[in-house]
């Protein structure tokens, strides 16, 4: 069993990797939509919903490989939580204080908050 459980974990983090590309294309090209008709900060916490919401659904199907319920659905923004800390923290600084731009702040932000979110996610999901 714990031989099963040790091959299973660095296939999940690859894919829980590649999830988390697609959802963070997905979350950049809602960002930028948004971007046109809200400030950066709404923009951003929008986006972050939105694609929240898809990247519940490609991990319980790709990386943890489990039937995606109403619980877990609910649970799941816990997973994000510390993320979505992170990288609205990140984004503020960026902008607001480095001066840097809004356009590739989430980006930046986001890779700070990549392992956190892992961990919790695979909690949650693995109930």
């Amino acid at each position: 069993m714990r031989t099963v459980m040790a091959r299973a974990v660095p296939r999940q983090m690859v894919t829980f990797a590649l999830v988390g590309v697609v959802n963070t294309g997905t979350y950049y090209g809602l960002y930028l939509l948004l971007l046109v008709c809200f400030p950066y900060l709404l923009a951003h916490v929008l986006a972050f919903l939105l694609s929240m919401a898809g990247s519940f659904f490609l991990n319980a199907r790709f990386t943890y490989r489990t039937r995606p319920t109403w619980r877990k659905f609910l649970l799941f923004p816990l997973t994000n939580a510390a993320n979505f800390v992170i990288t609205t923290a990140g984004v503020y600084v960026i902008v607001d204080v480095l001066q840097a731009g809004s356009r590739f702040a989430p980006l930046i932000a986001a890779a700070a908050a990549i392992p956190v979110t892992f961990v919790v996610s695979r909690r949650i999901m693995l109930l």
